[in-house]
């Protein structure tokens, strides 16, 4: 296919030059209706390429194929059979892919250290998860995808399940072995989808991990916002093969999503893939050779950067070189302590932070300024660790204790009658909330789970040390939302 064209922004520029006059949405009609106070930070630009698809982009019945024409540039640009463009990111996209190999009451096989967007589309669709066991750190107190083995053991606990899921690279950018994981699914008749949603790089460059499709995946999703270039939100679909029909992921991806996609979200997936498919060998591999200096610079200034500290047959099974992944722990600093100053002081932003560990992400957007600025700050927070005040300790589980007991379907707690009541009455208790470290965004508590006091005592001394807990109704989790007795 001609990867020159880019059927979205070629349309974006015919409808600027045709000069229409719109009468439909959206409502500030090409920026005239916006604040000039708003115009003055965002630009008038942004509202300028925010035109509806139907009727604007394309005509009432979107007979010029603009989108379909973009998606199937996609789809071949990285070796899948279909693609489809998303606009509510991939925690949508992941949900309408559970909903399109599962339905309510039937199973899925799912790793327990799934994104919380997972859990949602468990709670929202009725499916039933069999927990798949992760590969468990426990030096670095941090999960990788599960092998074959452990999809193995929950699939021989029970074998009603309809499909398998796998989140591949995790925020650290630690791989599962997809190869041998979609061999094993398909040897058992399952479709697998993969949430890649941070490895949307991946088919670009051969010393990358292997992509999904090319591992014979049957969906995957990813989020070109994330280690692309794309505005936040914009998620694709990938498919191959004809375990999962693209007609019912198609409607659940209707059901769920928006119908009123955003035109920027559009522009910017078909300018990535243009952009990838045209230049991404050379464009990562020069984010490649930078990175490996980076990491080299920063281990000559003392600082663990973790890599093949990852690598083994029950941690990871390939590592995206791309996260660059500081261990604080030396320093006698945490991650929190550690992001919160690099944001005051530097005015350097990470992506991740745990209670030892910070992760900076590169991709081909990063160059020498960029990193030097990265190496720099480091540098500086290097000097200031001693003045840090000693951070609150957080009482760390076993992996045992990492995964709780399921006493009941996710939905069925999340949505039956609840009560809120002191966290020191909490455990035993089955929850009737998320409680979810954020980022990675792997819930620590889930509907249905029954609460301990390890894990308990781990939300709360996180909470306490800089954790992020965004979803539980008490935010100081003084309290916790559990199903009532009855």
């Amino acid at each position: 296919m001609d990867h020159s064209k880019a059927p979205v922004l070629e349309a974006l520029r015919d409808y600027h030059n045709a000069g229409y006059v719109p009468f439909n949405a959206p409502g500030h009609k090409q920026g005239r209706g916006i604040d000039p106070r708003v115009l003055e930070v965002v630009g008038a630009d942004v509202f300028r390429s925010d035109v509806i698809a139907l009727n604007g982009l394309d005509d009432r019945l979107m007979r010029q194929g603009v989108l379909s024409e973009a998606q199937d540039l996609m789809a071949d640009a990285v070796g899948a059979e279909q693609a489809f463009f998303s606009t509510c990111g991939s925690s949508l996209s992941v949900k309408s892919a559970m909903l399109a190999v599962a339905g309510p009451h039937e199973k899925l096989l799912v790793p327990r250290h799934v994104h919380k967007s997972v859990v949602s589309g468990l709670i929202v669709s009725g499916v039933q998860p069999v927990w798949v066991h992760p590969h468990w750190d426990a030096g670095q107190h941090l999960s990788h995808p599960p092998g074959v083995r452990e999809f193995a053991e929950a699939y021989e606990r029970d074998s009603e399940v309809k499909g398998a899921l796998v989140v591949t690279p995790t925020d650290y950018g630690t791989c599962g072995d997809l190869r041998a994981i979609a061999e094993w699914c398909h040897g058992h008749g399952l479709p697998l989808i993969v949430d890649e949603a941070w490895g949307a790089h991946l088919p670009f460059h051969d010393g990358l991990p292997p992509w999904g499709m090319d591992a014979g995946a049957d969906v995957c999703v990813t989020s070109v916002h994330k280690m692309g270039a794309a505005v936040e939100q914009s998620s694709v679909f990938h498919m191959q093969g004809d375990r999962v029909d693209p007609k019912v992921l198609k409607a659940r991806e209707d059901l769920l999503g928006t119908t009123s996609p955003s035109s920027l979200v559009y522009a910017a997936l078909d300018g990535w893939r243009r952009q990838m498919a045209q230049q991404g060998k050379e464009l990562l591999e020069g984010a490649l050779t930078l990175v490996k200096s980076t990491r080299g610079r920063l281990s000559d200034l003392g600082f663990t950067v973790l890599h093949d500290e990852f690598l083994g047959p029950d941690l990871a099974d390939s590592v995206d070189p791309l996260k660059v992944v500081l261990d604080l722990a030396p320093l006698g600093i945490s991650g929190y302590q550690a992001a919160d100053w690099l944001r005051e002081h530097q005015r350097v932003t990470v992506g991740l932070s745990d209670h030892r560990r910070i992760v900076a992400q590169f991709n081909h957007s990063d160059d020498d300024e960029t990193s030097g600025a990265l190496v720099d700050a480091l540098d500086a927070l290097l000097k200031a660790a001693p003045s840090f005040e000693k951070p609150p300790q957080v009482d760390l589980p076993s992996p045992r204790e990492m995964e709780l007991e399921t006493a009941m379907l996710p939905r069925d707690a999340f949505f039956g009658p609840a009560e809120q009541v002191p966290a020191a009455e909490a455990a035993g208790r089955i929850a009737a909330e998320m409680i979810t470290p954020y980022p990675p965004g792997a819930p620590g508590v889930l509907p249905g789970e029954v609460i301990t006091r390890p894990m308990l005592d781990y939300l709360r001394s996180g909470l306490g040390a800089g954790m992020q807990l965004p979803d539980p109704a008490d935010s100081k989790l003084e309290s916790i939302r559990v199903v009532a007795k009855q």
